[in-house]
């Protein structure tokens, strides 16, 4: 019977102790992650001491989980200037760029610790399938995708996005000895070869999403092909395929051109800056300002399915896109038009012009030595 009333006691203190723990767990979950009103309506740029995020890290095969904080490993290659780039030499070369600085700024209003490592895109995303990198846990997101609707979303999920819709996708042609583009922006790109950039947004399935400014028509008919060249530099791949003729379009990001030319970037680049020099003269857009293709804009994460690594970072990134540090890294990297405006932003920035890949080609009023033809109705 003393037995009997001991198990009790003992049954009932342990009853008790997991009902205090659900209650704290239960406390914490709801403090952890603070609201943007409340962070903005103090004007405060971090937290008043770091709450635990709701989930931690997913387990990494050969690296420590955090001790008393989730630990997070993301990754990028540092050919994708503004967003991934290599830091300046006097800082020993480090893993760099916007969204790197958001990715250590998450370490300011949540209780994180995050690392930045170098991979290759490829090892992140390939062509129409998740990177073996990402697959096979090497790493436990990797930064700065876009959210583009069709193939990646099969594979993926994203965190919350870090920077507003700002991805114009567009279409490049070859300019012919006169200057006029072999493919006009009238065409429906019926039989048409076109070149897509491996790895990169917008992807070859997202073509079939956007209009035609030209006509109002969908594309259709065309023949996506791979690049006839193959190096550690897939935009410079898919271009060098136009150039050469192997394909008479390329689907790629409408500002790719003009971040990838060589008086926009220190010197010397990983790529081939001197190709996309020939912007106006041997290539041009024959559309831009496309945005139909993207669910949302720049992410901090892509991750594998269920990872549940957006559920740990999107509280921190809501809290830090109100921070004073958000504002500052948009003004680094020249990102301000791009960036989601919170209390420090300037209220009379007067208005910011529109660059002209962001403008759709009816409404462009350029000739294609400008490297953005405007529509043949319009020229």
């Amino acid at each position: 019977k003393k037995t009997t009333q001991t198990n009790h006691h003992i049954m009932r203190f342990i009853s008790v102790f997991n009902l205090l723990t659900l209650l704290s767990a239960s406390t914490q979950a709801k403090t952890s992650i603070r609201s943007r009103r409340e962070l903005k309506g103090g004007k405060k740029d971090s937290y008043d001491g770091h709450e635990p995020p709701l989930a931690g890290e997913p387990p990494l095969a050969g690296v420590l989980p955090g001790a008393d904080r989730p630990k997070l490993i993301l990754a990028q290659d540092m050919d994708y200037p503004p967003y991934a780039q290599l830091g300046p030499s006097e800082e020993d070369f480090p893993v760099s760029g916007f969204g790197a600085d958001v990715a250590r700024g998450l370490e300011d209003v949540c209780d994180i610790d995050v690392f930045m490592a170098q991979t290759q895109w490829a090892r992140c995303w390939q062509s129409d399938k998740i990177g073996e990198g990402l697959s096979q846990g090497e790493f436990h997101a990797c930064t700065t995708y876009t959210h583009a609707s069709g193939v990646r979303n099969r594979y993926l999920e994203f965190s919350s996005p870090i920077l507003g819709d700002n991805k114009a996708a567009g279409i490049l042609t070859r300019l012919d000895g006169d200057g006029n583009p072999v493919i006009n922006g009238n065409s429906n790109l019926n039989g048409v070869k076109i070149v897509d950039v491996v790895g990169f947004a917008p992807t070859a399935d997202n073509l079939a999403l956007v209009t035609n400014d030209c006509t109002g028509a969908l594309f259709s008919g065309y023949d996506i092909v791979a690049p006839s060249s193959t190096s550690d530099f897939p935009n410079d791949d898919a271009l060098r395929t136009l150039l050469d003729g192997d394909a008479d379009a390329m689907w790629v990001y409408a500002d790719q051109a003009e971040r990838f030319q060589c008086a926009n970037n220190e010197q010397p680049t990983a790529w081939d800056c001197s190709l996309w020099d020939r912007l106006g003269t041997d290539f041009a857009y024959v559309h831009t300002g496309m945005f139909e293709w993207a669910r949302a804009g720049t992410t901090l994460t892509i991750s594998k399915i269920g990872s549940g690594v957006p559920a740990l970072v999107n509280p921190c990134i809501e809290a830090f896109l109100e921070t004073e540090k958000y504002y500052q890294i948009c003004v680094k990297y020249g990102l301000e038009g791009d960036c989601y405006k919170n209390d420090f932003f300037p209220e009379d920035t007067g208005e910011i012009e529109q660059p002209l890949y962001d403008i759709p080609s009816n409404e462009l009023a350029t000739a294609c030595n400008s490297g953005y033809c405007a529509c043949p109705s319009i020229l």
